[in-house]
C-alpha cells in the first residue's frame, strides 16, 4: 500500500527516524479520510522494521511485504506493536463504540512491562485520539509524561485543537493536508482499481481531497448520479418525471449510501452552476444554492423522508434550466 499526497510528512518523520533523535509522540492532525492513519500504520512498521532487520528497506515509510515485521503485522502478531481504535459494541457488533476506552489505554500498560521481543523498540497507534473518552485521555497523558524508552506514539487526529493541551503539549506536530487532483486519483486508483475513468473522476470531486471520504462512495455509481443532476440543470423537468423517478429510486432502503451522496452532489452543482452565472440568474442560482444546502444539511440529522427531499432538492435544480427561445 502507497501513501500518496503526504510527502512533506513522509520525509519529516523519516529525517527524524534516521537521525536518531526520533521524538516519542507525534500527532498526526488534518481532516478526516486523508491517508494519516495509514501513514501511522506505515510509519509505525517501518520504525520496528528498521530497529529488527533494516537491510533492504525502501525509500520513504515502505517496508517489502517479505520482510519479517511485516509480515508479524499484517498477521496482527507483532508484539511489540499496539494499535487502539474504537470497538465493536457487545450487543451491536455491527456498531463501534462510542469511544476508545481507559480500560483499552490501561491495556497498553502490558506492552511496556516487559523488554521488546523483535528489536529495542515499542510502538503505538491510536486512530484516533479524538475518540478518547476524558479519562482515557489521562491516562494516556501519564505515558507521554513519562514516556518508555525507545517507544513511538503516533496519534492520529482529526481536530488537534480540540484535544488537552497537556498532551498536545508533549507531541511533535505532523500536518497533513488534502490532496491533489492526481494524488486523489491515484490513491482512489490504488483502492479499487476495476473503477472505471468516470466513476473515479467522479470520486475525486465528491472526495474534496480526502480519499477515505471518496470511497465510502466508491461502487455507487456517483458518475451516473451526477449525470442525473447535469441533466436536471441542462434540461429543467417541466413534467416532473425525472425527478420522481430520481426520488423513488434513492428512497429505497439499499440506496441510503447513494441518497447520502445525493445530498452532497446537488447543493455543489447549484454551487458550481452559480459560479458561471451573473446577474439575475446569479441571485436565482444562491438562493437556490442556500435552500438545497440548509435542506441537505438537515436532512438526516431532522430524519425528512428521503423521497420527499429527493424530490425537491431534484426540483431546486431543474429550477435552474431556463428554455431556451429560437429567434
Amino acid at each position: 500500500m502507497k501513501l500518496f499526497g503526504q510527502d512533506d510528512a513522509v520525509t519529516a518523520f523519516r529525517d527524524a527516524l534516521d537521525s536518531e533523535k526520533l521524538h516519542h509522540a507525534w500527532l498526526l492532525g488534518g481532516p478526516k479520510g486523508i491517508g494519516k492513519a495509514l501513514f501511522a500504520d506505515m510509519a509505525a512498521r517501518r520504525v520496528l522494521a528498521q530497529a529488527a532487520a533494516p537491510e533492504g528497506l525502501g525509500e520513504g515509510l515502505s517496508v517489502p511485504e517479505s520482510h519479517p515485521t511485516a509480515q508479524l503485522i499484517a498477521a496482527g502478531s507483532h508484539p511489540d506493536l499496539r494499535r487502539l481504535q474504537r470497538l465493536p459494541r457487545d450487543r451491536k457488533p455491527d456498531e463501534l463504540a462510542r469511544n476508545i476506552s481507559v480500560n483499552q489505554v490501561r491495556a497498553i500498560q502490558s506492552l511496556f512491562a516487559t523488554t521488546p521481543s523483535m528489536s529495542d523498540w515499542r510502538a503505538v497507534v491510536i486512530d484516533a485520539i479524538d475518540d478518547l473518552e476524558r479519562s482515557a485521555a489521562n491516562a494516556l497523558l501519564k505515558n507521554l509524561e513519562e514516556p518508555p524508552a525507545k517507544c513511538v506514539f503516533l496519534l492520529v487526529c482529526h481536530s488537534p485543537g480540540r484535544i488537552l493541551p497537556t498532551i498536545r503539549s508533549r507531541c511533535r506536530m505532523l500536518k497533513f493536508s488534502r490532496l491533489s487532483d492526481d494524488a486523489m486519483t491515484s490513491a482512489i486508483a490504488q483502492a479499487e482499481p476495476e473503477l472505471d475513468e468516470a466513476e473515479r473522476a467522479a470520486l475525486v470531486q465528491i472526495g474534496n481531497g480526502a480519499p477515505g471520504q471518496a470511497l465510502q462512495y466508491a461502487g455507487l455509481d456517483i458518475a451516473g448520479l451526477d449525470a442525473a443532476i447535469r441533466s436536471l440543470i441542462a434540461k429543467g423537468d417541466a413534467g416532473n418525471d425525472a425527478r420522481a423517478a430520481l426520488a423513488q429510486s434513492l428512497a429505497l432502503k439499499k440506496a441510503q449510501p447513494r441518497y447520502e451522496a445525493f445530498l452532497e452532489r446537488a447543493p455543489a452543482a447549484i454551487a458550481s452552476y452559480a459560479r458561471q452565472q451573473e446577474g439575475r440568474a446569479l441571485e436565482q442560482a444562491v438562493s437556490a444554492w442556500e435552500e438545497a444546502r440548509s435542506l441537505a444539511g438537515g436532512a438526516q440529522r431532522l430524519s425528512l423522508d428521503p423521497q420527499t427531499t429527493v424530490f425537491t432538492l431534484a426540483g431546486l435544480l431543474a429550477s435552474l434550466h431556463e428554455p431556451r427561445h429560437d429567434a
